[in-house]
């Protein structure tokens, strides 16, 4: 039997973290996730992932060689192989790459989550013959990757592109970053639902949404409601979308992409953040640049977005 190539792929999330052991044409041979558990601290958690890595390495029937390593993970630096005190989650500085060499002898190689899937996006996506786009990921928080004439931008010290803290209202609501009013407190699953709560205090309209917690509500639960034409969750939705399509106007500025891509938990969400975003995107746009940007859904499964972008990293060396 013929030895067969594959490349581990992982995506660090806040809440929970996705793996699978992925070939070189893109197929997804195994996948699955595990809590992320950021108390646990990180020594401890990337024990627990190499584990499960080994795990599906011996779960594959075909004869299989894995080649490398890609991870997508917040705060993380290409340059360095580190995350740096990342907002979602409880860690400091963590050296992956010395971590992962106790468990793996192969190449490493990790970057941003939202560098990663806009890396995902070109080698295997919708934006696989395109030089010049921005992903916008929106899951626990706001990330992205720009591309520019065709190389990620990584920055002089490898953590450009976080779209996601900069700044939409001086003083505004707290984020995990230690600052106020980044655009992810507004603009994500969490964001949403912090928007949801304070209508749910500010309007009176009766509003099945009612019925939740600060600790029960989800994005989901914001956009069933919606679909059912829920007065306070499109509010919630139209003040989302105002926010990132004013945001990805200013964007578009600085690297004028050919389009840009939305893609996690929040993007599921359909024409609900589509339209509205797209409206609000081209009346905030310089005149130069109106009508010229697409905004797309990802073109990766969603099932393995997250995992084919960070293999993505390893095969494009």
């Amino acid at each position: 039997m013929i030895n067969q190539d594959i490349v581990a792929g992982i995506d660090i999330g806040g809440t929970n973290t996705a793996y699978g052991l992925i070939d070189h044409t893109g197929k997804t041979l195994y996948s699955s996730s595990i809590k992320t558990n950021s108390d646990e601290g990180a020594i401890s958690f990337f024990k627990r992932l190499a584990d499960e890595i080994n795990k599906a390495l011996s779960l594959i029937p075909e004869k299989t060689i894995l080649t490398g390593i890609g991870i997508g993970a917040p705060n993380a630096n290409y340059y360095t192989s580190t995350i740096e005190n990342p907002p979602n989650l409880n860690w400091g500085y963590v050296d992956v790459k010395k971590i992962m060499s106790e468990y793996f002898d192969v190449p490493l190689v990790i970057t941003n989550d939202a560098n990663a899937a806009a890396l995902g996006e070109m080698k295997f996506g919708a934006a696989k013959n395109m030089k010049d786009f921005i992903v916008i990921t929106l899951g626990t928080g706001l990330g992205s990757g720009i591309v520019s004439g065709g190389q990620l931008i990584y920055g002089h010290d490898g953590m450009a592109g976080e779209i996601g803290h900069t700044i939409v209202f001086y003083g505004g609501r707290e984020c995990g970053c230690g600052r106020k009013g980044c655009l992810e407190t507004y603009v994500s699953a969490t964001g949403i639902c912090r928007t949801a709560l304070e209508f749910l205090s500010n309007y009176q309209d009766a509003s099945e949404l009612r019925k939740f917690t600060k600790e029960t509500l989800t994005s989901k639960d914001i956009f069933t409601a919606a679909k059912k034409g829920d007065s306070i969750a499109l509010r919630a939705f139209d003040f989302t979308c105002r926010i990132l399509g004013f945001k990805l106007a200013d964007s578009v500025a600085h690297t004028s992409p050919e389009a840009i891509f939305l893609t996690g938990g929040l993007a599921n969400a359909g024409e609900l953040i589509f339209d509205s975003t797209k409206r609000y995107m081209e009346e905030n746009l310089l005149f130069s640049y109106k009508n010229k940007v697409k905004l797309l859904p990802s073109g990766l499964d969603n099932n393995y977005a997250a995992i084919l972008g960070a293999a993505a990293l390893v095969t494009s060396l």
